[in-house]
């Protein structure tokens, strides 16, 4: 799942820096997403990303909800799967 669907699937705020320009590959993207009172910085490619200030980076959504929500696997894979089901 791409990053931008599963901040989505996890009901979270995010926005797309649209002055950033990629060095390494043309696909990235630069997203602000906000949890609670926390701004995260992330560089995207597909399902991977990068958070630039935490200089931690993962791929999928279940790494990406463990890591903006600071959940463990099971809570993480459990709030993905919560969220796919009030979305149908």
């Amino acid at each position: 799942m791409v990053v931008t669907k599963a901040l989505d699937a996890l009901g979270l705020h995010w926005k797309r820096d649209p002055d950033f320009q990629p060095v390494k590959d043309a696909a990235t993207i630069r997203l602000h997403v906000a949890v609670g009172g926390q701004v995260f910085e992330l560089l995207v490619t597909g399902a991977k990303f990068f958070d630039t200030r935490a200089d931690k980076g993962g791929g999928g959504a279940i790494d990406l909800a463990m890591h903006l929500l600071r959940l463990d696997f099971v809570a993480a894979v459990k709030r993905l799967s919560s969220s796919r089901v009030s979305s149908v």
